[in-house]
């Protein structure tokens, strides 16, 4: 049976993380979190997979501020239902090389006794790129992808 999550103990969690401390952190993350961060980890660092407080704890204090300082964490939408909670925010940051990096993420999160199991963020990884890169992403090799076109029963086809 699982048990609910308030919406304080969640909000507190997301404070927590954006206050990038990780002893504020520490009381959240449960000994055996799965922790994955959806982006292009060849030059996002601190995207993948993470298992354990102790990994998830070296992300936050060694692997994230390495590839991006935060400078903020903006939630505009947090839905807590039963042990989970789903958040839509704006992440902010400046990369060593002195870039402002600004890209939306959504976390998935699920609790057990008050603390995270399991994590998982999708970040708008080819908005983030190209500004991680500095440049926009050349798309002109990219193959154009078949256009939707209506058939006389209103349905499209490819």
């Amino acid at each position: 049976m699982t048990t609910s999550v308030s919406r304080s103990t969640v909000q507190a969690f997301f404070q927590a993380f954006a206050s990038k401390d990780t002893a504020r952190l520490a009381p959240f993350v449960h000994d055996d979190v799965a922790w994955c961060i959806v982006g292009p980890v060849e030059l996002i660092r601190y995207c993948g997979e993470y298992r354990g407080k102790a990994a998830v704890l070296d992300v936050f204090g060694r692997i994230a501020p390495a590839a991006l300082r935060l400078t903020g964490f903006d939630p505009e939408i947090l839905l807590v239902d039963g042990d989970r909670c789903a958040m839509l925010a704006r992440l902010t940051g400046v990369t060593p090389e002195g870039r402002t990096i600004s890209y939306r993420c959504t976390q998935f999160v699920r609790f057990a006794d008050d603390k995270v199991i399991e994590y998982r963020s999708i970040i708008d990884s080819f908005d983030a790129a190209e500004q991680f890169l500095g440049h926009p992403i050349d798309l002109s090799d990219v193959a154009q992808a078949p256009q939707p076109v209506r058939t006389r029963s209103g349905l499209f086809a490819i």
